[in-house]
């Protein structure tokens, strides 16, 4: 967006002596064009840049100006990353923290950007739990636990009733629920943290793991679980629309296999390996007309008598 890309050109310019156009086109993937109008539009609000031409010129800003970003505390810039995300700043504790580094980063923009970057503030909310979900409890040691993630210390816990030290790499919120992704006698595992008792800061710290990637080792983690629930086969047909539903019902590791080629009308013959015949069931259900078990056939007469009683009592 503009105003965010304003804003990040100002903090490029205060973090270094010169640069010059192209470079700031290429830095923020957009035209030359792009940038003359935003340098003029900075200008305009009050920021005091200098722009020389020839060999040695470029665009800086004047000796001496900072922006009053300098004024936010570590655990203020530390809460930027949750602006816009309330209920995960409380979680953690820096609800407070989020509010003032949140208006401080307002307060130190030029007028036409911070008009901009409250509109966003008063026109998006991000609701972090699904739909129907009862209210969240808060996991009383979060805070404690992220304090250990943010200084890269080691952390004792209670955990399902045993003691574990272990080296906490990063924190991940899914679907409101949080979970510690730790380092546990060389082994990289994930813990729910409402199920943390007790949690206390160690004054050791730890070396992370090279190139460790909290996201990529997230994803990889769940497609892992995911696949080792995966222990029913079923061969199913299944209509263009449930071909193209599929995933939505049984899960995208689930649904990742190649169909046969579509008969005459179009349907498809898929070998997928599900989780339970009992959740197979519940699953397919979903899927109505559009799903035909081939094997096994104790889930094709399951179902069949599942579509036998709901066309029963609807006829009525």
């Amino acid at each position: 967006m503009r105003s965010s890309r304003l804003v990040e050109m100002m903090l490029r310019l205060q973090g270094s002596r010169r640069t010059t156009a192209a470079a700031l086109a290429a830095d923020l993937g957009v035209s030359l064009r792009t940038v003359y109008r935003d340098i003029a539009d900075l200008s305009a609000a009050g920021v005091p840049l200098w722009t020389e031409t020839g060999r040695n010129g470029g665009i800086r800003l004047l000796d001496g100006w900072q922006s009053k970003l300098s004024g936010l505390t570590g655990a203020e810039t530390s809460a930027l990353m949750l602006l816009g995300v309330p209920a995960l700043a409380d979680d953690l504790g820096l609800g407070s923290v989020a509010a003032s580094a949140e208006s401080k980063l307002l307060g130190a923009l030029p007028l036409p950007l911070r008009i901009g970057a409250e509109q966003w503030r008063d026109r998006l909310y991000v609701d972090t739990p699904g739909w129907f979900r009862r209210p969240r409890t808060k996991d009383p040691q979060l805070p404690t636990v992220a304090d250990a993630v943010l200084q890269g210390r080691r952390l004792r816990m209670d955990y399902r009733g045993s003691q574990r030290t272990v080296d906490p790499l990063g924190l991940v919120a899914k679907a409101a629920v949080w979970y510690l992704v730790a380092r546990s006698r060389g082994r990289i595992l994930s813990y729910r943290t409402s199920r943390i008792t007790s949690a206390v800061v160690l004054a050791d710290t730890f070396d992370r793991p090279d190139g460790f990637d909290l996201a990529a080792w997230w994803e990889h983690a769940e497609a892992e679980f995911d696949r080792s629930l995966l222990r029913f086969a079923a061969t199913l047909r299944l209509s263009p629309t449930a071909w193209r539903d599929i995933a939505h019902h049984i899960g995208t590791e689930a649904a990742r296999v190649t169909p046969s080629a579509p008969d005459e009308s179009g349907w498809v013959t898929v070998e997928l390996r599900l989780e339970s015949e009992e959740v197979a069931l519940g699953q397919l259900t979903a899927l109505g007309a559009g799903v035909e078990v081939v094997a096994p056939q104790s889930l094709r007469r399951r179902l069949g008598a599942v579509g036998a009683a709901m066309a029963a009592r609807n006829a009525r």
